[in-house]
């Protein structure tokens, strides 16, 4: 009896310490994942605080940040079509988005107010029509997001 149970508690000791090795060499397994991320970095500690600064101060922005306008996927992609197209209508934005009235409104008119759309808005006949087309800002701050966004890409993949 006294066998047995030493037995059985040299094997949970065994156990324990199986389990002990596990969590360490998973730790290990962490911390080097995390090193090897931070040393693909090709933003450096010194580089982020100078970033950080310059982005104090109202309106003002870190480069390293994405333009949280265009990024939401609705605007981007109201912005990407009318990249392509001189002008769309409402309803052609709202088919080809495949999206509703109201969410299609409140997001042209976010985009409008930054001067990234201008908005044309008449009848035909008794039907009103309101047509979109990318402005000139907006066209730059396209090209600079999409410039960004390959550059984040770029950097993942070396």
């Amino acid at each position: 009896m006294v066998i047995s149970r030493q037995s059985t508690v040299q094997s949970r000791q065994s156990t324990v310490q199986s389990r002990q090795s596990t969590v360490q060499s998973r730790q290990s397994a962490v911390q080097s994942r995390q090193s090897a991320a931070q040393s693909r970095s090709t933003v450096t500690g010194r580089q982020a605080t100078v970033a950080g600064r310059e982005a104090k101060g109202p309106g003002k922005r870190s480069p390293l940040e994405l333009d949280r306008l265009i990024h939401e996927r609705l605007r981007l992609g109201i912005v990407s079509a009318l990249a392509v197209n001189d002008r769309l209508t409402f309803n052609d934005l709202k088919r080809l988005l495949q999206t509703t009235d109201g969410n299609l409104s409140v997001h042209a008119r976010k985009l409008e107010e930054a001067d990234y759309l201008a908005c044309d808005k008449s009848f035909d006949g008794r039907v009103p029509r309101t047509e979109y087309r990318l402005t000139a800002a907006g066209r730059r701050a396209l090209e600079k997001y999409l410039a960004h966004m390959e550059a984040i890409i770029r950097a993942v993949r070396e």
